[in-house]
């Protein structure tokens, strides 16, 4: 992407940050994967947290605690009940585990769903240890095949590079690799999973790129992404969509999280909280500044912090994480609620400042 398209994407933002996308009486429960005309549900769960405690070399935690591999796979099958039909993991998470979990999970239903995946980092199963990345052509087979293999299927429906920083030059090969892996019909489309939308643009000229996964949530928007997005007919996949959990109501300031939970030590791209002291007390304002727009119309704090992503833009397909059947039935019970009306959402860049 030249220059030239970099400002047209600035002009795009602008746009999108003054049109936001409204109304409940236009608000589908299903939405396409971007240009790859695959359908799925409105909102996505997100698999990270089921993937249980893991850690980098140097023992800082990469994953949200302890989990119950029996409930997780009850509240995956909760959530197809409840009409979610898009999932989003990684093989890093859990370094596998979240892969095998999902895979149990889903089981006879495979066919019903979305799966999307990730592959760049490199890890050891045994230890749970992410051992470090591979930005290689070479280590997109095997991160595949072994995926695959985890996950019970023949196929991944979104196949993602999870390497958010990769050089361009070399993810253009990358590109090109996922473009042979769809031919084969080993993966039907692709994304990379950045916050930089120049990044995201180099991945956007594939004819089989189908989606950028960001960060988006209503404390942190993403304009030139969802510019991006709606330029080259891609998905916006919403990571972090509440906020690492600030926008799910549960947390304090000055409670420590568990020691394998990556917000107890939080690296730097992780705001929001603070080192062995829980939520830092400057988020948790601006989130109850928002409260009563958030739980309006019967929602829950995370429901109504979902709606705001919905009402963003028509390209948006939040990803919550959960860990337990309760978690996946409060997420999946904001699709029937529909985005926020155009009134909130001016309401809510008053109160932000934006």
């Amino acid at each position: 992407m030249g220059v030239d398209g970099a400002h047209d994407r600035g002009l795009l933002s602008c746009a999108l940050q003054l049109l936001p996308f409204t109304g409940m009486e236009t608000m589908a429960h299903n939405r396409t994967l971007g240009r790859s005309g695959i359908d799925v549900s409105s909102l996505g769960f997100g698999c990270w947290a089921i993937g249980g405690e893991w850690w980098s070399t140097d023992g800082q935690p990469l994953g949200w605690g302890k989990v119950d591999d029996d409930e997780s796979v009850r509240a995956i099958r909760r959530a197809l009940d409840l009409g979610v039909t898009f999932f989003d993991t990684a093989d890093g998470y859990g370094t596998g585990h979240s892969e095998r979990v999902l895979g149990r999970a889903l089981g006879k239903h495979r066919g019903d769903v979305v799966v999307a995946t990730k592959w760049g980092n490199v890890f050891d199963e045994r230890t749970r240890t992410r051992e470090g990345q591979d930005d290689s052509p070479e280590h997109v087979r095997r991160a595949l095949t072994a995926s695959l293999r985890r996950l019970n299927t023949d196929h991944v429906d979104l196949y993602q590079l999870h390497i958010s920083d990769a050089d361009p030059e070399r993810a253009a090969q990358l590109r090109a690799v996922c473009e042979e892996l769809v031919r084969e019909g080993l993966i039907r489309a692709y994304a990379w999973s950045t916050d930089d939308p120049d990044r995201a643009a180099v991945f956007a000229e594939g004819p089989h790129c189908a989606a950028v996964q960001h960060r988006l949530n209503i404390l942190q928007d993403a304009p030139e992404l969802l510019a991006l997005c709606a330029e080259s007919d891609l998905a916006s996949v919403n990571r972090s969509p509440l906020a690492m959990g600030l926008l799910a109501g549960k947390h304090t300031a000055g409670r420590a999280l568990d020691d394998g939970d990556i917000r107890n030590a939080p690296p730097a791209w992780l705001p929001g909280f603070i080192p062995n002291a829980g939520a830092d007390p400057a988020w948790l304002r601006r989130v109850d500044a928002l409260r009563s727009i958030l739980t309006s119309d019967g929602r829950t704090l995370a429901q109504g912090a979902l709606a705001w992503i919905w009402a963003r833009s028509p390209r948006t397909i939040p990803i919550p994480g959960f860990r337990t059947v309760a978690q996946a039935e409060e997420n999946a019970g904001a699709i029937a609620k529909g985005p926020l009306t155009a009134g909130q959402m001016a309401d809510v860049d008053r109160i932000l400042g934006r």
